[in-house]
C-alpha cells in the first residue's frame, strides 16, 4: 500500500524551516504547524459540541439540523482524505488507507453513525499528524548533525581576501577563517595552532587541537583565533560533502525488513477488504434473523482496522531512528540495510596500522654503542632529513642539542636504507640486509626485537640502533572485550606489516588469530576463505587503499573515516569519523536495538489488529476500539521507534 503525502499533514522538518532575517524568529514553522492542526482542531470542537447536545437530547438538535452539524465537523479532516482516495483509485492504486477510511466513515453515516464516522476520521487526521511529525523530526535530526555546508569562503586572490562560494575555491588557494565560523574545504593547517569543534563531523564534543601542517576538515568550526588554511580538495570532495551525500543516500536504501512490510501491505489490504464484503453479506445465507445494518457496521470495523499504518510508518521511523542514534556517535551508515545486516555480524577481521594502532611511528627506544646518544641521533637525523619515510619522519622528532650536523652524497638502496656522508665519515641507515651487505656486524640482541628497528653504522662500525614503534590506540583493548560481550566469537587481525610485529600487537590486545606481512590480495583470501563457512558473518574494519577489496567482499566493510583514504570510505557500508574502534561496538549495539523496536512494533500492530478484527467480526469491538487497533498502535509504535534517538549507548 502506498504511503502518500496529505495536505492535512504538512509539516516541515526543521532542517528544511525558513529562517527570518528580522528578528531571529521563524514565524513561517509556527504558521504552518497551526495551519496544519487548525483542521483537526474544529472537527474537534464540533465533535464535542455535537455529543454534548446528543447527551443531552436537546429539541433542535435532531433530523437534518444533527447530519449537516456532523456533515460539516467531517469535511475539515474527511476531504483531504477523500481526495486522497479519489487520485490513488484515478491512477489505478484502489487499496490505499485514504480509500479505506473513507468507505468506513462514509459508511458510518450511511447507517446514521455519525459521532463515529466524524471521531474515525478525526483521531486519524490527528494520528497522521503525530506520524508525519515523528518522521519529519527523524529525517531532520539526521540531517541537523550534519547541518554544518559552510555557505562562503574567504579565499586570498589578488593581495586580499575576498568572500566567495565554497564550490568556487581552487585546491591549493589559502583562505582564512574567523572565530566561530566553519572551515569551508578540506586543507592542511597554515597557523601556528588552532582549536576546532569536529562534533558535526566525528560526533565528539571535545575541541580538537591542530598543529601546523596537519589536515583540517571540512564542517569543522574554528574556536579561537583567525586561522589560515591551504585547501587540499575541492568543496565537492571535502569530508562534509561526502557526508551530507551518503546521510541523504542512507534514508533511501531500505531494509530487507522494511522492504517487506510494504509488499506484504499491499496483499494484506485487499484481502481485508474482500474479507469485509464476505462480513457484510456472507451471514445472510447463514444466521437467522439477518440485519443487513448490523453486518455493515462490522465490516466498517473490519476497514479501519485493517489500515496498515502502524507498520507503513513506524518501521521506517524505527530505521531513521537508529540512523540518527548512530550518527549522533560519529557512526555513518550507509543505509537502513546495513543496520540490518551488522546485527547477525559474529566475526570481526580488522586491519592493524591505522584501526587498532594510531599509524603514528615513535621512538620507543634509542640504544648508542661507543657513542653519547644525542651526537649518535644528530648522525641518524642528519640522514633521515633526506627521507620521506613515515619512520624518517618519527626520528627527525627527536630534540638533539647543539648545532645541526649536515649529511651530503646520500643515496637510497631499494629495499634497504640509505648511505651518506656526514662529518666526513661514511654513515649506513637501515636494516640487517644493508649492515650485512657491507660488512658491518650488529649486536646479536637486535634479533629479538620484534618492533621496528632502525640499524646505524658510522665510520664502518656498528654504532647503536633505534626502536620504531606504532602506538595502540586508547580504547583498543577495550573493544576487544566489549566486542566478546555482544556475542562477536571470531576476532582475526591480518595486516601488511611484518608478522612478529602483528602477533605482538594481538597479543597484547587478546586477539586469538592474527596474520602479517600479507598483501592486500592476501587478505581477501583469508576474508573468502572464513565466507566459505555460510554460519561466518563477516565485517571487516579497515582505513587503507589496501584495504578496499576486503571492505567491498565482506558482509558489512567498517572504514575508520578520520585518517581513512577516500577508497576506503566510498567501497565501506559503515564509516567511523572518530577512528575509534570502540565505535564499533556501538555500532553493534544500536543496530541490534533498532532491530529489536521494528520487530516490537511489528509485534505490536499484528497482535492488536488481529484481537480487534476477530472482535469485530463476532460483534464484540465498536469503532472506537478499531480506532485504536488503528492509530492508538501506530501512535504508541511511534513512541516506541523515537526511544531510540534518546537511548544512551556505552
Amino acid at each position: 500500500m502506498k504511503k502518500k503525502k496529505l495536505n492535512l499533514r504538512d509539516i516541515k522538518p526543521n532542517s528544511e524551516k525558513e529562517h527570518s532575517h528580522d528578528d531571529g524568529h521563524n514565524h513561517s514553522k509556527g504558521s504552518n504547524n497551526f495551519k496544519a492542526y487548525s483542521a483537526a482542531i474544529v472537527s474537534f470542537v464540533m465533535l464535542i459540541i455535537g455529543i454534548t447536545l446528543d447527551y443531552f437530547d436537546i429539541n433542535f438538535f435532531r433530523d437534518w439540523i444533527r447530519i449537516v452539524w456532523y456533515i460539516i465537523a467531517y469535511i475539515p479532516v474527511g476531504f483531504p482524505v477523500v481526495k486522497e482516495g479519489w487520485k490513488s483509485i484515478k491512477k489505478g492504486d484502489v487499496f490505499t488507507e485514504f480509500f479505506l477510511m473513507s468507505i468506513a466513515t462514509i459508511g458510518a453515516f450511511i447507517i446514521g453513525e455519525y459521532p463515529e464516522g466524524v471521531a474515525v476520521m478525526l483521531f486519524y487526521a490527528v494520528g497522521e499528524l503525530f506520524q508525519s511529525t515523528a518522521v519529519n523530526r527523524a529525517k531532520s535530526n539526521i540531517k541537523a548533525l550534519l547541518d554544518v555546508r559552510p555557505k562562503e569562503a574567504l579565499v586570498y586572490r589578488n593581495k586580499d581576501y575576498v568572500s566567495v562560494n565554497p564550490e568556487a575555491v581552487n585546491i591549493g588557494e589559502k583562505i582564512q577563517v574567523r572565530v566561530g565560523e566553519k572551515v569551508p574545504l578540506d586543507g592542511v593547517f597554515l597557523s601556528e595552532k588552532g582549536s576546532f569543534n569536529t562534533a558535526a563531523l566525528t560526533g565528539e564534543s571535545k575541541p580538537d587541537t591542530i598543529a601546523k601542517g596537519e589536515k583540517v576538515f571540512a564542517g569543522s568550526i574554528n574556536l579561537n583565533g583567525v586561522i589560515e588554511i591551504e585547501t587540499t580538495k575541492e568543496f565537492k570532495d571535502s569530508s562534509i560533502a561526502r557526508i551530507l551525500d551518503m546521510v541523504q543516500n542512507a534514508t533511501a536504501r531500505k531494509s530487507k525488513t522494511e522492504l517487506f512490510i510494504r509488499k506484504f501491505a499491499r496483499i494484506y489490504t485487499p484481502i481485508v477488504v474482500f474479507l469485509a464484503i464476505g462480513v457484510t453479506l456472507l451471514p445472510y445465507f447463514i444466521v437467522d434473523g439477518y440485519v443487513f445494518r448490523d453486518w455493515l457496521y462490522r465490516a466498517l470495523i473490519f476497514l479501519v482496522i485493517s489500515c496498515p499504518c502502524a507498520l507503513v510508518i513506524s518501521i521506517p521511523l524505527g530505521y531513521f531512528g537508529g540512523l540518527g542514534a548512530a550518527s549522533k556517535n560519529g557512526i555513518l551508515f550507509k543505509g537502513a540495510s546495513f543496520l540490518d545486516a551488522m546485527t547477525k555480524i559474529n566475526t570481526l577481521v580488522m586491519d592493524k596500522t591505522g584501526t587498532v594502532t594510531k599509524g603514528v611511528f615513535k621512538i620507543k627506544k634509542v640504544k648508542a654503542i661507543s657513542w653519547e646518544e644525542t651526537e649518535f641521533m644528530k648522525y641518524l637525523m642528519a640522514m633521515e632529513e633526506q627521507s620521506t619515510h613515515p619512520i624518517a619522519k618519527a626520528i627527525l622528532e627527536y630534540k638533539a642539542n647543539g648545532a645541526d650536523f649536515n649529511a651530503t652524497k646520500v643515496s637510497e638502496i631499494a629495499g634497504k636504507g640509505l648511505k651518506g656522508i656526514v662529518n666526513g665519515k661514511t654513515v649506513l641507515v637501515g636494516n640487517k640486509a644493508l649492515m650485512t651487505a657491507n660488512n658491518i656486524e650488529v649486536a646479536k640482541e637486535i634479533d629479538t626485537i620484534v618492533e621496528s628497528i632502525v640499524l646505524v653504522s658510522i665510520g664502518n662500525k656498528f654504532a647503536g640502533y633505534v626502536v620504531i614503534a606504532d602506538e595502540l590506540k586508547e580504547d583498543a583493548k577495550e573493544t576487544i572485550t566489549n566486542l566478546h560481550k555482544v556475542g562477536i566469537s571470531k576476532i582475526m587481525m591480518l595486516s601488511g606489516d611484518k608478522d612478529s610485529i602483528t602477533q605482538k600487537v594481538a597479543s597484547q590486545l587478546n586477539i586469538e588469530k592474527a596474520k602479517g606481512g600479507l598483501l592486500p590480495e592476501d587478505k581477501l583470501n583469508e576474508v573468502e576463505t572464513l565466507k566459505q563457512n555460510s554460519k561466518n558473518k563477516i565485517a571487516f574494519i579497515g582505513d587503507g587503499i589496501n584495504d578496499a577489496p576486503v571492505l567491498a567482499a565482506s558482509d558489512v566493510g567498517i572504514a575508520m573515516g578520520g585518517l581513512g583514504s577516500d577508497v576506503a570510505i566510498e567501497t565501506a557500508d559503515v564509516i567511523i569519523q572518530t577512528d575509534q574502534p570502540s565505535k564499533v561496538v556501538k555500532a553493534i549495539k544500536i543496530s541490534r536495538s533498532t532491530r529489536k523496536i521494528v520487530w516490537q512494533n511489528i509485534i505490536l500492530a499484528f497482535g492488536v489488529k488481529i484481537v480487534v478484527l476477530i472482535l469485530g467480526a463476532g460483534g464484540l469491538a465498536t469503532m472506537w476500539e478499531a480506532v485504536f487497533a488503528d492509530v492508538g498502535v501506530a501512535l504508541l509504535a511511534i513512541l516506541n521507534a523515537v526511544r531510540l534517538q534518546r537511548m544512551q549507548w556505552r
